[in-house]
Order: C-alpha cells, then structure tokens, then sequence
C-alpha cells in the first residue's frame, strides 16, 4: 500500500477515536460550558490553578506589577487570585510573545514523501531534539515510510509575503524511530545538512516538559502547521482548551488536516500537546456531516466537514511512554537529548523501570574490595598552588559515579573561570585544585547496604516508588525531606494535585503528588528531585554507614593544613558542613561557598554532626548561592535558619539548568566571593 493511502486510513482511524472520545467526554464538556457561561473564565480544579500560576510567575511570563495590581485591590480566596494571575497572562502578550513565536515556528517543518515519482505533503512535524523530530503516527507509521520521506524547514512566505526557500534534510529512522499507535505519535532522527551540523544546530527545537502548570481549562492554544501541505501557518487565539482527558487534550482552534503532527502551544510557547485529529459534527447515526448540514461524502474533501473541535495527545503522556520503552542501545540515546524537565536523560533512564518488573541490585560481592579501594582518592592540587597556605576545593554532590575526576574538576573550573572573566579577577588551573571524589563510593555503599532488594511493577511505576530507600530509617528520613520541601513550596494540604497521569493512593501516591509539586514549581524533573533526596536521606541515616564511608573517602583527597576555600553542591553542602568536624588540626580556617543546597530543611540540618543550624567554629565565613526555581534548594535563603552571619545570594540560572554548579559558578557575584577568598 502507498504511504499516502496508509496515512489516510491511519488518520480516518484516529479521526473516529478521537470523534468517540469527544462524545465520551459531553457530559464533561457542558459543565465546563456552564460555568463559563455563568462567567467562569478558567473552570479547572484549584490545584491545576495554583500549578498554572506558579509556572507563570517563577518563569516570568506575566509582569509581576500587573499582578500586584490585579490582586491587592481586594481580599482574594486563593482561587480567585489563580484566575487573575492567569486573566493578566491571557489578556496581556508581553512584546516577546511574538518574537518567541517566530522562534518556535522555525522549529516546524513540512513532512513529504516521494511516491511515484512525486512528492506528495503528508503532514507536519516538529523538532524536540538536536535531531529528533516528533509527528503522527499516522503520518510516519513505519520506519519504511520514513525512508521514503524528507522534511523541509523555512516553508513559509517571508515578511514581505514572498515564498521563502526551504531547507530540504533528510530522514534516518536506521538511527532512530519509534512510534505508537494509540498515542499517534512517531520520533524520527533527522539526517544533518551539508555542513554537518544538526537541524537543531540551525532551527532550534523545542524542551519538552512533564512538569504540570502549563496549560488550565479555559486558556488558549497556538498550532503552527502546514494544512494541506500548504506553506506554514499558524492558528492563535480562538482556540480555548475545553476538556482535559487523561491522554488526550480538547481544544478549538482553526486547523486542518495537514496540520497532522503540529506542535500544540501554550502562550509561552511551551508544546502542551501533539495535533493529530480532528473532531467532526456528526449526526444521531455517528454519520460525519458538512459545513451545509448534509451528510458528508468521501468525494466531498476534507475541507467540507464541519469540525466542531481538535484533539491533542498530551506530551506528558507520550513522555511517559517512551520512559517505559527498554533501552536497547548503550548510551548516550537520543532521547537523552530530549533535556532534564522530558525525564528521559540517562540519570533518570536508571531509575526508570522497563515494562517488566525491576529488581535491585544484591549487595556488592566481596571481590570487588579491590576496585573500590582503587577508586576511594580524588584529585590533589599541585605544590605551591595560591601560595601554598591556602586551598580552594571542589566537592560534588550525587550522581556522579564512573566519571572522570579529572574531568569533573576541569568542568567546575571552566565554570569559575566563566564567572571570575565577568568578575574581571584572574582565571584557576585546574591543576590548582583539590577534588576529593567519592561518586564511586557513594553508589558502592548504597548498594551494599540495601538490606531488602525490592519489586517494582511498571504498570504502577512511579519516581517515588522506585527511588525510595528499602531500609525503614532511610525511607523515613526520605519521606520528611520531600514533606517538608512540599510544605515549604506552599503545597495545597490533603487534596489530589493536578498531576499529569502520576500519583497512587496509598504512601507511595501521598509521596507522588508531592514529588510532582515540586517539580510543577520548579525546574526540575520529578525523578531528578526524588534521586538528590533518595542519597541525601541515605547519607543521613544513622542506622546505616553511608555517611562514615564517604568522608573516609573525602578526607583523603583533603588538605591537612592551612586556610580552605571550601565550594560544595547538593549533597556535598551537607557532606561539608560534617567534613568540618573532622578536619586535620592543621586546616586553621574554612572559607565555605555552598550552591543548590538542602541546608534549608530542617529535616537535613537537624541530622547533621555540626548539631542543627550553627554555623562551625572552624568556617570563618559562608557564602550560600541558590537559584529560587531549583527545587532542591528549596529551603534557602538560609539565613531563615542558620545563624551567625551567613551571607545568602539568590540567582537566576538557565531553566534547564536550574541545579547546575557550572551555572552557579558562572554567575560573577559567585565567582568573586571565592576570588576574594583565593586573593586572585
């Protein structure tokens, strides 16, 4: 069968699920309709709300004056305040909407395949990755058809409404496909142009997010497509979500079919949802009718029915989904480059169960002794580096086993060399400093110390149920840190977060929801969070030797006299703050920078061996940067907490890159507070 007639009875099948669900889903959509006619201009749940404007807020895409302004003029329930924050955002485009839309229109291209000697338009997709391009099912419903198909970005008249020549690139499912049916989506890898670079490199493309808070009932979607194979057109605002399904978004807006595979966009150009169906007005017998009320005929065209409504798949289902596919091929993956908020980055991939059920691994055998002691040092600095009496040290946080510590300490420098050349003060060699490593070790004693291996189904597969500590200490100092982080983060008490798909009814679902607020507040991937809280708690708990092994290892690759610069991230901040009471005698004074800390919960500082939030006699001064979207610093500023003088600096990193300490150190604030303390 010829690709375009596999597409076409693809895409009347899904014309047909989606026309069922839409009738499934009336009863849902006339509540809605009723309280917008009763003047309810976002009928959601309050959570979903709450969720909406908090993204729009921490992400800056409503001027924070006007939401003074919207709601100081009266008491507000928490309600009413959520829908004037989101009334701000829907009535008024702050001057980048338009510029950002342009950004993300060049992302999409026109999908053709070559089919008897022509070259036919079969839809639209859109790129997610460097190299991967997303689109229907029922357009690429194979990697065979891909083969036969080619992309063309720039489709599109210019500003002078002259055709602009198209990009023409290749596609290379042999490198990459995959597709399901019942979500309608495919993933292909797109061949690089002639200068090698990926289409990527050139168009941009779009960061996928599973994070909730980007799209409530009641706020309008933007599509950029190509209907009918036409150059590229964009449908915005008439276009209102009506009804949220589990897998599937409800939306009106003016598109048409060769809008298959388009990108569903909130107003900060955020992709809420895959386009790939219409809804067709259909009459009591489910026969398709026209524009004109008439039955509608094959020979009729497309373009006579009378669509009364779109369907989107939503992204976080389609993440979901490729979450749960093995992986076959040893990484890096493609997806990988999908970027931290899609949860699909080789970090997260671990911890993500295939569809079959996953077992923890044994305690480590005693013949690896050996390999563990080669690994237990890190890096020392060279003689004679800043004079000599004074030491600027690196320490890591979690997730760093089998790297490179030299390349890991070659990566911190590079990022304060970005900040010290802001700050205008003399660059480092990383040869001048000290990188104690304890990934390996880490990862060592927390295997070695899980006392029951534990099963986990991936039908009911969660961040929080994979990732929590078997031992019961451990769990339960895992489940007061994510608690707390939840209260501190202004999360609604005992009520079902809008989650998308996520969440259980028993402890691991309580656990869920909170996981997935903090993760819908910040920039962070729920599993990501889950994972830095998972080895802080194992670290912390006393009934285990986690916490000895580590700074046996640290302390090895630590200098034994003179003045410290200590600079620590995640779980090396509470690492350092013990490590400061077992110091050689020697170390007269330590200057500490902390970044991305948890330092902020009492949860961890209460279980620390300084003894709760004073700062040690041996830290002269301290230093602590966070950035107010990572959700693991969700405790700071510390000054809140910790006494004696602490300085606090909040920071605004990139937002996929919110707990990053390259990022952190890059920032010249940063970088002079330690500059200052090496005296460069």
């Amino acid at each position: 069968m010829a690709a375009t007639d596999r597409s076409r009875d693809e895409r009347e099948r899904q014309v047909a699920a989606a026309t069922a669900r839409y009738g499934a889903a009336d009863d849902e959509r006339r509540a809605v309709e009723r309280q917008q006619d009763a003047g309810v201009a976002f009928p959601d749940s309050e959570e979903a709300l709450a969720a909406r404007a908090a993204r729009l807020l921490e992400r800056h895409a409503v001027p924070p004056g006007m939401v003074v302004e919207a709601v100081r003029a009266e008491p507000l329930a928490a309600t009413a305040a959520y829908e004037r924050i989101l009334g701000v955002s829907t009535e008024l485009q702050a001057w980048s909407f338009l510029p950002r839309g342009t950004r993300a229109a060049r992302t999409v291209a026109r999908i053709s395949v070559r089919e008897n000697g022509r070259e036919l338009p079969l839809g639209t997709g859109f790129l997610v990755s460097p190299s991967l391009l997303m689109t229907n099912h029922h357009v690429l419903t194979d990697a065979n058809v891909s083969r036969q198909c080619f992309v063309e970005f720039d489709a599109q008249v210019t500003v002078d409404n002259t055709p602009q020549p198209p990009t023409r690139l290749e596609l290379d499912p042999d490198a990459f496909f995959t597709a399901d049916e019942r979500l309608d989506f495919a993933l292909v890898f797109v061949a690089p142009g002639p200068d090698g670079r990926p289409p990527g490199g050139t168009f941009g493309w779009n960061r996928l997010s599973a994070q909730t808070g980007k799209l409530v009932i009641g706020e309008p979607v933007n599509v950029i497509g190509h209907p009918m194979g036409r150059l590229k057109e964009i449908a915005v605002r008439d276009n209102m979500l009506q009804v949220r399904l589990d897998d599937f978004l409800h939306y009106k807006t003016d598109t048409e079919p060769g809008n298959s595979g388009s990108p569903v966009f909130n107003d900060q150009w955020e992709v809420v949802a895959l386009h790939h169906s219409g809804v067709p007005r259909t009459d009591d017998k489910g026969r398709v009718l026209r524009q004109d009320g008439q039955v509608w005929r094959p020979g009729d065209g497309d373009d006579a029915i009378d669509w009364v409504a779109n369907e989107g798949v939503r992204v976080s289902s389609i993440l979901k989904h490729l979450a749960a596919l093995p992986r076959t091929s040893p990484p890096p993956s493609p997806l990988d480059d999908l970027g931290p908020e899609s949860g699909l980055s080789q970090g997260r991939a671990a911890a993500v169960p295939a569809p079959a059920p996953v077992v923890a691994a044994p305690p480590a055998a005693p013949e690896r002794a050996p390999e563990r002691a080669a690994v237990r040092a890190g890096l020392r600095a060279r003689d004679g580096a800043f004079g000599g009496d004074r030491h600027l040290v690196f320490l890591h946080g979690r997730s760093q086993e089998g790297k490179d510590p030299e390349k890991l300490r070659r990566e911190w420098a590079a990022g304060l060399n970005q900040g010290l050349v802001r700050a205008g003060l003399a660059t480092v060699d990383p040869a001048d400093v000290w990188f104690p490593y304890y990934g390996d070790r880490l990862a060592q004693a927390l295997t070695a110390h899980e006392a029951v291996p534990h099963v986990v189904e991936a039908s009911t597969a969660t961040a929080a149920e994979v990732v929590a500590p078997s031992t019961p200490s451990a769990r339960a100092v895992y489940e007061e840190i994510i608690g707390e982080a939840a209260v501190k983060w202004d999360m609604p008490p005992e009520r079902q977060l809008a989650t998308e798909g996520f969440g259980l009814g028993d402890i691991v679902g309580v656990l869920q929801k909170r996981l997935s607020w903090l993760s819908a507040r910040s920039d962070l991937d729920a599993w990501a969070i889950a994972l830095i809280f998972r080895d802080v708690a194992a670290y912390l708990d006393d009934a285990r030797p986690v916490r000895d092994e580590v700074l046996d290892c640290v302390l090895e690759a630590m200098p034994d006299s003179g003045e410290v610069v200590l600079v620590s991230h995640s779980l090396g901040t509470v690492v350092g703050l013990d490590l400061t009471t077992r110091l050689s005698p020697g170390v007269s004074v330590v200057h500490l920078t902390t970044a991305g800390s948890p330092l902020g919960l009492d949860s961890v500082y209460s279980r620390l061996l300084v003894g709760g939030p004073k700062r040690p006699d041996t830290v002269a001064d301290w230093f602590n940067v966070w950035c107010p979207n990572d959700a693991v610093a969700i405790g700071c500023p510390l000054a809140d907490d910790w006494a004696d003088g602490l300085t606090d600096l909040a920071v605004i990193n990139a937002r996929d890159r919110a707990h990053s300490i390259v990022e952190y150190l890059s920032h010249a604030e940063v970088a002079r507070s330690v500059g200052s303390r090496l005296k460069l």
